[in-house]
């Protein structure tokens, strides 16, 4: 038992609950929660009050940052869970799991608390909350990058909920396998588990936020296959669910919008969307830096470009869907900027280059070097002279290959007249 216990209880009562709600402060509740819970009475009365004890109890906890105490709560209360019926005691176990989740820093504990409840809930066949367990655990493996053990722990999953045809469970791993496969670079087995997710979802009501969830997977699938214009489509469906439900992903669907119109070069439409009802209460760093992004974009400007990169790097760079497009995007500004230069010149210095564009010379000269390999243009760097000698590109007369084909047709004809000559002549 915790320290926080008392060696004797109180009984089950809504008092000795009005007690703890009126202790001067947290850790007194807490204490007297904890001596409520101890109570042995069985009775109907009690059992309620030791529910309604516990939730209290689990809210002082979490308020109070003590996450090791939550986890060994529900060993403690192991005994207490066989005397209600299970559908209470998954609410309860899940409860607890939300709350270490909701108290920062403690993800190895919750795969650790998972884990230990997936034992226990295996033990006693308790196959309903196992499952919850067990998909609440590929989630936390799949944030901490351990995908191989995701994905084994999915695998086994998956065909045992297809088997019970748990329709709403089923919804939440086909989307957890989908973002699995897309961490691992598997974009058909992602589209697939996608698929598999919105069949399981259209046989049934799903809530909003589930929705929103699926409509944001899909943005993300379509965005990765260039098909900006669909993505953000999705993520505009998935933006209006969760800014009704004002769950903190709503800043991401409009990130990823704002995102989507960069990629189309619509960027001038991105400062009406900021601007809108909807949006403007998520005006933050998030917001400000897709709109630096798309500033730079529209002047064509890469060092503004490389400027919004760097004051807004744990917005851009590290969120890996943004810096993924982005990425992208600042290679074919790089290339553009870099083709316009060079356009005027048959033979020019990088150093010259790379003061025109306000970028370091080794930065210029491996791009270009990408570029004529790529055949972007014809050309060479002579590396002792640090120039680059572009070449006239050979331009081929369209009148060549259409004389030849009309030589060839020719040929045809003649073949054919000695055909014809030779059957006459016999």
């Amino acid at each position: 038992m915790s320290s926080s216990m008392e060696s004797t209880y109180l009984p089950a009562t809504t008092e000795s609950i009005a007690k703890a709600q009126e202790a001067k402060d947290a850790s007194e509740s807490i204490s007297i929660l904890y001596r409520v819970i101890q109570d042995p009475s069985s009775s109907p009365d009690a059992l309620r009050t030791k529910e309604l004890a516990i939730t209290n109890l689990t809210n002082y906890l979490t308020k109070e940052n003590r996450a090791e105490e939550l986890r060994n709560l529900l060993t403690q209360l192991r005994p207490f869970f066989s005397q209600i019926p299970k559908a209470k005691t998954a609410k309860i176990v899940r409860g607890v799991i939300d709350a270490v989740a909701k108290i920062p820093g403690t993800s190895d504990l919750q795969v650790s608390l998972c884990k230990e409840m997936v034992e226990w809930t295996r033990a006693e066949k308790r196959t309903f909350l196992r499952q919850r367990v067990e998909s609440r655990l590929a989630a936390l493996l799949l944030e901490n990058r351990e995908y191989t053990e995701a994905l084994t722990l999915l695998t086994g999953l998956i065909k045992e909920v297809r088997r019970l045809d748990d329709k709403l469970l089923l919804v939440d791993i086909d989307l957890l396998e989908s973002k699995l496969h897309f961490s691992l670079r598997n974009l058909p087995k992602a589209k697939a588990s996608l698929t598999a997710a919105r069949t399981a979802a259209n046989a049934i009501y799903v809530p909003p936020a589930q929705q929103g969830t699926i409509d944001l997977q899909s943005g993300i699938l379509h965005a990765e296959e260039k098909d900006y214009k669909t993505a953000y489509s999705y993520f505009f469906e998935a933006f209006e669910a969760f800014n009704a439900l004002e769950d903190p992903r709503a800043i991401f669907s409009l990130k990823y919008m704002l995102l989507c119109k960069i990629m189309v070069n619509q960027a001038d439409d991105v400062g009406g969307i900021i601007s809108s009802k909807a949006s403007l209460k998520y005006v933050g760093p998030d917001v400000d830096a897709m709109k630096a992004v798309a500033d730079a974009y529209s002047k064509r400007s890469l060092k503004y470009f490389e400027t919004a990169l760097r004051d807004y790097k744990a917005q851009l760079e590290e969120d890996p869907i943004v810096h993924r497009h982005l990425s992208s995007l600042y290679d074919t500004l790089l290339e553009q900027n870099l083709c316009r230069l060079i356009e005027p010149y048959s033979k020019v210095e990088i150093e010259h280059i790379a003061q025109m564009i306000e970028l370091p010379i080794d930065h210029v000269e491996k791009k270009l070097s990408q570029m004529i390999l790529d055949k972007k243009f014809a050309g060479t760097l002579d590396q002792g002279a640090g120039c680059l000698i572009i070449f006239e590109e050979l331009t081929t007369e369209a009148i060549f290959p259409a004389t030849l084909e009309t030589i060839s047709n020719v040929g045809k004809v003649v073949d054919s007249l000695y055909m014809r000559s030779a059957k006459i002549m016999a």
